[in-house]
């Protein structure tokens, strides 16, 4: 204890980690504690550039919020620094990092990597990858760094986990001279999602992680399910950009590309106007006509037939992707339910169980019925079937720690 003018030679200074999650419109952030990797606090930015934008933190048993009209990306920046110091949440000196997740790093960003003069450049050149995420993701580590310019900024990225998928799954069918040359290949999302979920699927199994087999479904507003096979990547739904694959609440998923050509003449727009509407006015928003929130249809499903048919869909886009990936391992020690879907909807999970019977999936109702961690099948089922709330924060600060 340090007492009057006595120095206090070992001072305990714990270190926090500062997690960003960057949006088109929105900010989210948590901080945790660096060695015990708890949570501290948390904020949200939402309807940023609109009337009535809102700004909430949330520490301990404080909630502070305002609403602040047209509140700017920069503006937002140095609200967040600003208010956890002035509530006494830290202070700037104890922020040893701050990490940012990014979709698509390419080919060029293959782990948590700390963003500065000589690498920014290179990371701007991946929004192609991810033109509707990157940019703005992109944006915040440069926002940050100016409102924090002593505190490394670290990139985490959805893409790594991907790049162990074995080529012949990786690569599209195109001139291969122009694959090389453009880095055309399967990057995937969810990345981080998925690193965590194979992690924590071996840890309730008690198996090996490199030798775990299991297919993973993420979920949620935007929903990717992965092939796992020996614990890496061997194949995913998503592609090159985060359209394609399953049915999502605003993305179309798999079509047909020669629908942009044709879509373009017929409704006289630009490509980079049929791909917007693909991705934002697509899935079940766009087959439904009600909206893109699962918790929206499942109320409506026995009353609207349009809405159910956004489900049949949804639920037909994964059963196809999951009895693929069946074959494509030979063998399956789980299947792991995640997202906000994923997590919450125990009906759903049955049903989607339920067409996968012939693989011999067999779901314990009243186990998955309490939506609770763990093993929801029953013991004669070909798999484990399993629901792990994924938690990508916690997988972000393990990937920066190991490049402190």
């Amino acid at each position: 204890m340090k007492t009057g003018n006595q120095l206090d030679l070992n001072p305990v200074k714990e270190m926090n980690i500062l997690l960003m999650n960057a949006g088109s419109s929105s900010v989210k952030w948590k901080l945790f504690e660096e060695q015990s990797e708890e949570l501290i606090a948390k904020g949200s930015i939402e309807r940023m550039m609109n009337p009535g934008s809102s700004f909430e933190i949330k520490f301990k048993d404080q909630v502070y919020e305002e609403t602040i009209d047209n509140l700017s990306y920069e503006k937002a920046a140095e609200m967040i620094i600003e208010k956890i110091q002035e509530m006494k949440i830290t202070s700037l000196d104890k922020i040893k990092a701050v990490g940012h997740r990014v979709v698509a790093g390419g080919e060029k960003f293959t782990k948590a990597t700390k963003i500065d003069e000589s690498n920014f450049e290179d990371l701007e050149g991946m929004k192609d990858f991810a033109p509707l995420h990157n940019p703005m993701e992109t944006r915040y580590i440069k926002l940050m760094q100016d409102v924090m310019p002593n505190t490394p900024q670290y990139a985490v990225f959805d893409s790594k986990f991907f790049l162990d998928i074995p080529e012949f799954n990786a690569i599209y069918s195109l001139p291969y001279e122009y694959t090389k040359k453009y880095q055309i290949r399967r990057y995937g999302e969810h990345g981080i999602s998925h690193t965590y979920l194979t992690k924590r699927t071996a840890e309730l199994l008690s198996m090996d992680q490199n030798k775990i087999n299991m297919i993973a479904l993420h979920l949620g507003g935007g929903a990717s399910i992965a092939a796992i096979k020996n614990g890496k990547a061997y194949d995913t739904s998503m592609g090159f950009a985060p359209l394609t694959g399953l049915t999502m609440g605003t993305r179309a998923g798999d079509v047909d590309p020669s629908l942009v050509p044709f879509l373009m003449n017929k409704l006289e727009m630009s490509a980079e106007e049929v791909l917007m509407m693909l991705n934002q006015k697509s899935g079940l928003l766009g087959v439904s006509e009600l909206s893109s929130d699962m918790r929206d249809l499942a109320a409506k499903q026995d009353q609207d037939q349009q809405v159910k048919l956004a489900i049949d869909i949804f639920v037909n886009r994964i059963v196809k992707y999951v009895a693929g990936y069946f074959v494509e391992l030979g063998h399956v020690d789980a299947v792991v339910f995640a997202g906000g879907i994923g997590e919450n909807n125990p009906w759903l999970r049955q049903r989607i169980i339920e067409e996968l019977a012939v693989l011999g999936l067999k779901m314990d109702v009243t186990l998955d019925n309490q939506n609770q961690e763990g093993i929801t099948s029953k013991e004669e089922s070909s798999a484990k079937i399993l629901l792990v709330p994924t938690n990508e924060e916690l997988e972000m600060i393990h990937q920066i720690k190991a490049e402190l």
